[in-house]
């Protein structure tokens, strides 16, 4: 079984930095959902009703990616990363899965929270994901190497 962790990570790289663990410890590929537009730290500010995050979140715009995972038929299984942005994946994260076919694949989801909870992220990004169910998704803001081998394998 070939597994792709893709992850989205914001300023802090808490995202990024729990990416690169379980792929390392579960020998999976991965990839970096970047956007075409870099944030900076006054996008991100999302206690500013103007900030780039707010306007997209609230116009459910499409954020534009950088590149394509080569090969995506490969994969068998996709986990999914990225911190919570208004209680669900940021819009890029929903770009990103909305360019591929899921059909066939096993797709799980993590993300990381500064103070929120997972709430129905599975189900809010679950039409992005074409072709199958999210199977699980879990909060996460450790890096123990068998937590993430066992979430990451189960």
């Amino acid at each position: 079984m070939k597994t792709l962790v893709a992850y989205f990570s914001a300023e802090n790289g808490r995202t990024k930095n729990l990416a690169k663990s379980m792929a390392k410890v579960i020998n999976a590929d991965l990839y970096e959902i970047t956007p075409q537009k870099p944030y900076s730290s006054s996008d991100l500010n999302y206690r500013n009703p103007l900030a780039r995050c707010n306007r997209e979140f609230i116009a459910k715009k499409t954020v534009a990616v950088v590149g394509k995972v080569e090969n995506f038929e490969q994969y068998d299984k996709i986990l999914i990363g990225f911190p919570i942005w208004y209680g669900g994946a940021p819009n890029v994260v929903k770009t990103f899965c909305n360019d591929y076919d899921f059909s066939g694949k096993t797709v799980a989801v993590f993300a990381t929270s500064g103070g929120s909870g997972i709430g129905k992220t599975a189900e809010k990004l679950q039409p992005f994901i074409k072709g199958t169910k999210i199977i699980k998704a879990t909060l996460m803001n450790q890096t123990e190497q068998n937590f993430l081998k066992e979430w990451a394998e189960n």
